[in-house]
């Protein structure tokens, strides 16, 4: 049970700061409240409209293939780190990867999915 001791000090350090942070900042805080404070703010633009505005299926699609192809490019790093170790075996099973993601990409350019019109 002893070697449990440091994490079970670290564990109550750890969440006595946090519950201290939390606590003196609402007592320190001054509470001035106006207009311009309890306002939204939004990127320095002011809102205007409805918050509940419908945005179009392109808009979803874009953010997901972004995702999709951001991913993918992230396997290239493991892969230029271990270049040597895999030889000739990794450098094909990534042409192969980089040839199926520029399909892909291929695909959705002639299906116009990242166009916004």
């Amino acid at each position: 049970m002893r070697e449990y001791l440091p994490i079970l000090l670290f564990l109550l350090v750890a969440i006595g700061f946090a519950a201290g942070t939390i606590g003196l900042s609402s007592i320190i805080v001054p509470r001035r409240k106006n207009r311009v404070k309890m306002s939204s703010y939004e990127c320095g633009v002011d809102p205007v409209g409805d918050a509940r505005e419908r945005f179009s299926v392109k808009f979803y699609l874009v953010a997901v293939l972004f995702i999709l192809f951001d991913i993918e490019a992230v396997f290239l790093y493991p892969w230029a780190v271990a270049f040597r170790q895999l030889g000739l075996y990794g450098l094909v099973e990534m042409a192969l990867f980089i040839v199926i993601l520029f399909v892909g990409y291929v695909y959705l350019l002639r299906k116009r999915a990242l166009e916004w019109d």
